[in-house]
């Protein structure tokens, strides 16, 4: 039976990947840093890692086929104080690495290696509508949000040099009924107010987070896939053979 290891797994998009992949057959390890943390779910099960000391159940993770990398703390959680900021960058990139040194120095199986990033990536439109449309061959945007996409990506980008299939996925804002943005933008609603985000003209890009699973998903079963970078409202993807 194929093992997908997921990191993040406990998040919104983890849950529901995680169920989605159970209901297609796979087995999937969700990496937790609660030791001895155990499942009652059939073909779902929990392995240690610890971020902080780089440390890994080496065990565990020779066992997997495919990593889909979710790790990273809430960017809207918290207020975006020098110490927040620094969390945001660390969770992402020093899991990264983590995960990049394992794969070099545990034997393993994994052959496909599937990573979140974000449209942070790219900046705000210029305009909009914007003349010139972003692509995926542009560079990071030099504000926060960019450069610690370019952290992020740059973290996993090993991957790539060790023959492993590598999947970068820059997400936009994720809708669900079950948490995450949807949740915040309706609770005003419950006082008869209806938000409006910023100055109401900009662009948001979203994707509904059943789309999201089938991404990943697609991107665990299509071998051929090595980029795909999601932008909305216009979707940007490019297959590598």
């Amino acid at each position: 039976m194929t093992t997908i290891l997921i990191t993040g797994g406990t998040g919104l998009v983890g849950n529901a990947l995680t169920k989605a992949l159970l209901s297609k057959g796979y087995s999937v390890m969700i990496l937790t840093r609660q030791k001895d943390k155990q499942s009652t779910v059939p073909n779902l099960s929990y392995a240690h890692w610890d971020i902080d000391n780089m440390t890994i159940d080496e065990q565990a993770f020779a066992q997997v086929t495919h990593i889909i990398h979710l790790a990273g703390a809430g960017v809207a959680d918290k207020r975006w104080t020098k110490k927040r900021k620094q969390e945001i960058i660390d969770s992402r990139v020093k899991s990264g690495q983590l995960l990049v040194q394992s794969l070099k120095t545990i034997p393993n199986k994994v052959q496909g290696f599937i990573s979140a990033s974000a449209i942070g990536w790219y900046g705000a439109d210029s305009k909009v509508p914007n003349p010139n449309p972003f692509t995926e061959d542009d560079k990071a945007a030099t504000d926060f949000l960019g450069s610690t996409c370019k952290l992020w990506e740059e973290s996993t980008q090993p991957v790539a040099e060790l023959g492993k299939r590598l999947v970068q996925i820059r997400i936009g804002i994720v809708l669900s009924k079950d948490g995450g943005a949807l949740k915040e933008f309706i609770k005003p609603q419950k006082f008869g107010v209806a938000a409006i985000l910023g100055s109401g003209k900009q662009i948001i890009s979203w994707i509904h987070i059943n789309d999201l699973v089938n991404i990943f998903i697609t991107a665990i079963e299509n071998e051929t896939m090595q980029e795909f970078i999601m932008q909305l409202p216009q979707t940007l993807y490019r297959i590598k053979n």
